[in-house]
């Protein structure tokens, strides 16, 4: 086994291998220029993208084991080969114009090498940094997150300069260096491996807030499992539908031109990525039951007020808050899994919830493409959310009633054996 490694070399590969599949983000720059280049509707464009995420949702879901069994540089060039070539292959279909191989391309094969990309580098991290595990796996999701900060302002200037299918073969030449790069180096550390210093023995006490110790099995059984699916299918389904759209919406809404919605797109990755880090960190201090309470609330009066907005300032700076919430429910999940259900089969869980992902980016795209082309605005879809949001707020805060009594049942002396 391998011992000569730099963890911090091991994050970098990891953030490499995350900004690269996390340019899926700024999909929306390619939605307009494709419809008026190639001449595929808005809806046509948009069902790519939703096949993506939800193969990268399927993938994330069920393909723990193999990324295991494989290790994460087998599992890398997996995902390199999945996703870039399917960039690469997508520039093919996009320059012959055949709709049904650009989502075999960009939907299947790229969504089926996100979804192995994604979660690859993440419990390797885990393993490198048991000192600083918040922090290890906040760097990788911050990089997802925040691939469309470079891809979204690259990938305009591509369009409008080369042609959209050049922008698929540089971009997906890159990506495909880049993960090649991060993960020959990326791998996991020998058995027993502990950095300089750290002495676990004083950190023992992690399962003390957590409400069980729970399987899979038992934990699909229960009904907070149930509330936190619908939690985290709502706020994926809101934060998704605005980032597949955000490009023609900042143009025809706010009045934006391509240029500046496009750096908007490459901002909303910024927040994408910082917001997994910073409200990761608040819900260290306020819980994780509070911080999604504060999620559905912020949102509720933003989808409600985006009808009104005409902008471009407001409506920039509506989208930034809104993605960082989209971005900090992806960070809070596997934390919320330890309170919840502790960490006995913390990563089976949470590839379970990840299915939520998968749903959602099936929904959340394809209604507000349906409702564009069918009523010629995007009004309408922001009152539907603003009430999925709602439902989601009460459940949220039903969440928390629960954790609080279930808290006090567990303190309350045993009267009489069980």
């Amino acid at each position: 086994m391998e011992t000569n490694k730099n963890r911090w070399l091991i994050a970098l590969s990891a953030v490499a291998m995350h900004l690269s599949i996390g340019s899926v983000y700024a999909y929306s720059v390619y939605k307009t220029p494709m419809s008026e280049e190639v001449g595929w509707s808005g809806t046509d464009v948009a069902l790519a993208f939703t096949i993506a995420i939800f193969f990268l949702g399927l993938t994330a879901a069920f393909m723990g084991k193999f990324v295991e069994n494989q290790g994460p540089r087998r599992s890398g060039f997996l995902a390199a080969g999945l996703f870039s070539g399917g960039m690469l292959l997508t520039g093919l279909m996009v320059q012959f114009e055949w709709l049904y191989g650009f989502y075999i391309t960009y939907g299947v094969i790229g969504g089926i090498g996100l979804g192995i990309g994604y979660i690859a580098p993440v419990s390797t991290l885990v393993k490198w940094f048991p000192d600083r595990r918040g922090l290890a796996t906040g760097m990788a999701v911050f990089g997802f997150g925040a691939g469309a900060l470079i891809a979204g302002p690259t990938a305009e200037y591509l369009n409008n300069t080369l042609g959209i299918h050049w922008s698929f073969y540089i971009l997906g030449a890159c990506y495909l260096i880049l993960m090649l790069l991060g993960s020959a180096y990326i791998t996991v550390p020998p058995e027993n491996w502990k950095p300089e210093g750290y002495e676990p023995e004083k950190e023992n006490d992690k399962n003390k807030g957590d409400l069980d110790q729970m399987t899979r099995g038992e934990a699909v059984k229960t009904a907070r499992f149930w509330m936190l699916w619908w939690m985290m299918f709502i706020n994926i389904s809101a934060g998704i539908m605005l980032i597949s759209v955000a490009s023609p919406m900042g143009q025809e809404k706010a009045g934006m031109s391509e240029a500046a919605a496009a750096t908007m797109v490459g901002i909303m990755g910024l927040f994408n990525g910082g917001g997994r880090l910073v409200w990761a960190a608040l819900s260290d201090y306020i819980s994780r039951a509070y911080t999604y309470i504060i999620f559905f609330s912020i949102q509720v009066v933003l989808f409600f007020s985006l009808q009104f907005v005409t902008s471009d300032i407001v409506f920039q700076v509506f989208m930034y808050i809104i993605v960082s919430i989209y971005g900090g429910g992806f960070s809070n999940l596997p934390a919320f899994i330890g309170d919840l259900f502790g960490t006995k089969q913390l990563s089976a869980i949470h590839g379970y919830l990840l299915t939520s992902w998968a749903a959602a980016g099936v929904v959340g795209p394809m209604v507000v493409s349906f409702i564009r082309e069918t009523t010629n605005s995007y009004e309408a879809t922001f009152i539907i959310f603003g009430v999925l949001i709602a439902t989601a707020l009460l459940i949220a805060i039903a969440m928390k009633i629960l954790i609080v009594r279930y808290r006090k049942k567990q303190a309350e002396p045993e009267l009489s054996p069980a």
